[in-house]
């Protein structure tokens, strides 16, 4: 496509016209802080402490590269890439693409489901499985808000983000992880120990998330963007922003879990039975995590 410039461009600037393309990214960051990933955390920080957080470093730097070429897919076509793929792929690939696409999302689905049932359990003692009707039940209430518009549902994540950041920020202020393993940690890989490759590919694997790609750029068509060269370039350029502050958000999030993890099952002083529970940590089993006598 050919852009001109556009009278539409003349606009106030600034953090005012930056806040109007906040939201996606909070939308996409929830991928990244599943059941699945928080579990994973937990377990690389129950087997090797902080040597691995370098994974989760490169792989949610890798994975803001990837969304924010989905979002400016988006941008600069108003198509999402569902649509793209319908109009430029043959038959035979749209058809195996949107099954693989099906299979990626109950397979991401499934987990959270069953993550936040036993969310509930461990909080309030609800069976599992009436939790898991609550959370088919939550789930159509958040999509019901979408009558409202897509901004109060974006407003609601990210609240609920950010109270999932704070509660994990104080457990870990709590433990006080030692600065200089978890720099080093953060900083130097290495893949020392048993098991630690196939945990390393584990935490990748958790950061895989393709249907994400065509929800991010699905959801940057809510916003009214003028149609003209620098209109393309400032929107690409805040949802680049939006996504990386929302993914910062999500990359301290994973860091604090695996930090708590491993702070607390690589303690000098663990009781046995914690030790054991370190061993095969779950996140139906993690709640000994936050006890005091475990530090």
């Amino acid at each position: 496509k050919h852009y001109h410039h556009h009278p539409d461009d003349v606009q106030k600037r600034g953090w005012r016209k930056f806040l109007s393309y906040v939201g996606p990214g909070f939308l996409v960051s929830l991928a990244y802080l599943d059941p699945g990933n928080l579990e994973t955390d937990l377990q690389a920080g129950a087997n090797h402490g902080y040597e691995l957080l370098w994974v989760i470093l490169i792989g949610l730097v890798f994975a803001l590269i990837i969304q924010s070429l989905a979002a400016n897919l988006g941008v600069t076509t108003g198509k999402h890439l569902a649509e793209l793929c319908k109009a430029e792929y043959p038959l035979l690939v749209k058809y195996c693409l949107w099954l693989l696409a099906e299979l990626a999302v109950i397979a991401a689905d499934i987990p959270e489901v069953i993550g936040t049932a036993f969310a509930l359990n461990i909080l309030f003692n609800i069976p599992v499985w009436v939790g898991v009707l609550l959370t088919g039940g939550s789930t159509l209430l958040l999509l019901g808000l979408q009558r409202y518009g897509i901004r109060k549902l974006e407003m609601l994540i990210a609240v609920l983000v950010f109270i999932m950041a704070a509660c994990f920020f104080g457990e870990m202020s709590y433990v006080k992880p030692p600065a200089s393993k978890f720099l080093k940690g953060m900083f130097a890989p290495k893949l020392d120990g048993k098991g630690a490759t196939g945990d390393a590919i584990a935490l990748l694997g958790a950061l895989v998330m393709p249907h994400n790609l065509f929800l991010h750029s699905a959801l940057v068509l809510s916003r009214k963007v003028p149609h003209s060269v620098r209109g393309i370039n400032d929107a690409c350029r805040f949802f680049l922003m939006e996504s990386g502050f929302a993914l910062f958000v999500a990359l301290l999030i994973n860091i604090a879990v695996v930090s708590v993890s491993g702070t607390v099952c690589k303690a000098d002083n663990l009781s046995g039975v914690n030790n054991d529970r370190c061993n095969d940590l779950t996140l139906n089993s993690a709640s000994f995590l936050l006890q005091k006598c475990t530090i």
